[in-house]
């Protein structure tokens, strides 16, 4: 399966065009980084995460960009709106050949105290859910995941 995975991404990117297979492994790969995701919040405090080599570089242009951002709870529009994809789309592409996999489809939480749900969740470029979690977790917004998973973990160790 590797090897063809593989030779997938070698062919032109105008034979992708609704390409089920490659959908079905972006889908594959945004789940993986979910999971990951919020099992770090769950397991670290979010304040000492380092999401990538980058996070100071991207949290400053992030913040000079979207400084009045409200980043507990988003709504889509802040997001997928035409204005909104006008100022996203050169954040962006600032860090094209800055940050592996910039474009790559991800998940990103829409209230930062829920967890990943079909509800709670809109499909982003890599680095906008970068941008929106590294700026979550220096401002304190994702210690209440931390906190309610700790809390229940402490509870299971007692029983």
């Amino acid at each position: 399966m590797a090897s063809s995975i593989k030779s997938m991404f070698t062919r032109p990117a105008d034979e992708f065009v609704n390409d089920p297979d490659v959908e079905k492994l972006w889908s594959i790969k945004a789940v993986d980084q979910m999971i990951v995701h919020y099992n770090l919040i769950s397991s670290v405090p979010p304040r000492d995460l380092k999401l990538t080599k980058k996070d100071d570089m991207i949290y400053e242009t992030f913040k000079e960009t979207f400084p009045d951002f409200k980043l507990d709870v988003i709504s889509t529009d802040d997001l997928k709106s035409e204005e909104s994809k006008n100022k996203w789309r050169p954040f962006c592409e600032t860090f094209k050949g800055e940050v592996e996999d910039y474009n790559f489809a991800s998940l990103v939480r829409l209230d930062c105290k829920g967890d990943y749900s079909e509800e709670n969740t809109v499909v982003v470029p890599r680095i906008q859910f970068l941008a929106i979690e590294i700026a979550r977790n220096r401002q304190g917004l994702n210690d209440t995941v931390y906190q309610e998973s700790q809390s229940k973990k402490q509870k299971q160790d007692k029983n």
